[in-house]
């Protein structure tokens, strides 16, 4: 089988392949412009590649940075719920995709300049450690393999963004679909995040939906910070959690 013929049928449909990576496996620069010049392949920006013709959307992106760049940036928030049926009054298609990473995961000059064909929102934090992989479930499409947060993990990064980049309405109708979250990993959570608003929020939600799995919360194990947090401007006092939110919202 001719070098080319063992690169087409060993690249996932779908997907993107970087410079770096295909130079690994021996396709070195010289050889990748000779099969962008042939019609094989075609240049996605700098040093990122796809099989010509095929379609790659922005889990093929993603999917590239995970696996071949071993970058932790992932669909997280709302986006990750949307995939995972989790919001079902929502359309599944994307106006906005919510991607997160730490601090050390820097999104690459192509994938931010690329047409997607939908905006890609990237938040860089400190919140939690996306080293961890037990906070993140694993998804097929297409051709391969990525990964996103866990409902458990979307839902509070989902919360981080209220109110700038996310409603507060949406999000507290969102968390009332959330009733089989598993306590263990909302426990481990809680403890690790490093936003005290984000655990607030979480907490009010869940107990304003009654879910069940809050009983079998520590609570006491959880830092909750001090002081007052502004969540929603001209809001009323929640003094269990001391954030301010709709007063529809006050029991």
């Amino acid at each position: 089988m001719s070098k080319i013929n063992q690169l087409v049928n060993n690249w996932p449909k779908g997907s993107a392949k970087l410079s770096k990576e295909l130079t690994k496996n021996g396709y070195p620069p010289d050889l990748i412009k000779t099969y962008v010049k042939s019609g094989w392949l075609q240049s996605m920006g700098y040093g990122v590649y796809k099989l010509a013709g095929d379609n790659v959307d922005w889990y093929g992106g993603i999917y590239a940075l995970q696996v071949q760049k071993e970058s932790n940036i992932h669909p997280g928030g709302k986006t990750a719920l949307i995939i995972k049926g989790y919001s079902h009054y929502l359309s599944n298609s994307f106006s906005r995709v919510d991607l997160f990473g730490n601090q050390i995961d820097l999104l690459p000059k192509w994938f931010k300049e690329y047409d997607w064909g939908v905006r890609t929102n990237y938040i860089q934090t400190k919140m939690f450690d996306y080293s961890n992989k037990d906070y993140f479930v694993r998804i097929s499409y297409k051709e391969f393999e990525l990964l996103l947060s866990s409902p458990e993990l979307a839902a509070m990064e989902m919360l981080s963004l209220v109110p700038k980049e996310q409603s507060f309405d949406e999000a507290i109708k969102i968390m009332e679909g959330l009733t089989t979250l598993r306590p263990q990993l909302v426990q481990s959570l809680l403890e690790e995040c490093k936003s005290v608003k984000v655990k607030r929020l979480f907490l009010f939600m869940a107990e304003k939906h009654e879910h069940n799995w809050l009983k079998e919360l520590q609570l006491e194990n959880i830092n909750l910070g001090s002081g007052k947090r502004v969540i929603v401007k001209k809001g009323v006092l929640n003094k269990k959690y001391n954030i301010t939110v709709p007063r529809e919202d006050v029991k």
